[in-house]
């Protein structure tokens, strides 16, 4: 049999059958390289319990990674959505690590400023995001106690994954869009026989036939250790038309004479601020002028 992962949580899994049915599962031996998403290969082991035999080629697959493991976020995704809000104040650095992850796997991205009703502390949100608005990408704003409906139509025809900080409302959001997306989850918890506390590290929601929607827990961290400098340096999409113009091949782009990214830098071409979260996912802070 075949069919889709739903949930993951841990070593346990809630894999979709092609009916409709849901099927909790395990995989096969110690390590799990399965992510919420993924298309499967599965056997049943009883009535209510099966084990994937096998993981289906993906088209992508989005996971963040430090030097001792690898946090797998969803695989077959065609869109990553970032939320953001005015308020708590969201990190710069960690949307930037996202957008990375994302611009790896060519996954296209959009970002959701959440809690516009909060008048007074638009102007600096929206100040923050400039420098990502400038490089070209999408971002909506809403409140989503009162108007998630306007991201829909952003999400229509594609499996989109949110990620975001804890206190971004990712979960406000969700529930607008998904309205039996508690009860989905306590059955879930109930197939997993986890009880009703548990946190899956991503679940799928179908909002219709042709558009689903993964939720993901609220993350303080995004580590890229998966790439190396070279992919890393591809993903920032401003440096791309700089990229092998240096003198020299194994530029550092610190303060190497003619350094094509530093010439664009004093250009104006590429912002200062991207420029510095660029050196600090590397380790590699910038040498004094």
């Amino acid at each position: 049999m075949e069919g889709r992962v739903v949930a993951a949580h841990g070593r346990q899994y809630v894999v979709e059958l092609d009916d409709g049915s849901q099927l909790p599962c395990f995989p096969r031996g110690k390590k799990s390289e399965v992510a919420c998403g993924d298309r499967v290969d599965i056997a049943r082991t009883s009535d209510d319990q099966g084990v994937i035999e096998a993981i289906q080629p993906r088209s992508s697959l989005l996971y963040r990674s430090n030097e001792i493991k690898q946090k797998l976020i969803a695989a077959n995704v065609d869109q990553l959505v970032i939320v953001v809000a005015t308020e708590p104040a969201f990190s710069d650095e960690l949307v930037t690590r996202a957008l990375l992850a994302a611009e790896s796997e060519e996954i296209e991205v959009l970002i959701v400023l959440n809690k516009c009703d909060l008048a007074d502390k638009l102007p600096a949100a929206r100040e923050r995001l400039a420098v990502f608005a400038g490089l070209g990408y999408r971002i909506v704003e809403l409140s989503a106690k009162q108007h998630a409906e306007d991201l829909r139509p952003e999400l229509a025809g594609k499996t989109s994954v949110l990620v975001g900080q804890s206190g971004m409302g990712k979960s406000t959001l969700v529930n607008a869009l998904v309205p039996a997306a508690n009860a989905a989850t306590r059955e879930i918890s109930q197939a997993l026989d986890s009880g009703k506390h548990t946190t899956t590290h991503a679940t799928l929601y179908h909002l219709d036939e042709a558009s689903e929607l993964i939720d993901s827990p609220g993350l303080q961290e995004f580590g890229l250790g998966h790439l190396d400098r070279q992919e890393i340096e591809h993903a920032f999409r401003e440096f791309r038309p700089y990229l092998g113009q240096c003198r020299f091949r194994d530029c550092r782009h610190n303060r190497e004479p003619d350094c094509a990214l530093n010439a664009a830098l004093a250009a104006g071409q590429i912002d200062e601020r991207r420029f510095a979260a660029y050196h600090r996912i590397l380790g590699t802070e910038r040498s004094p002028a």
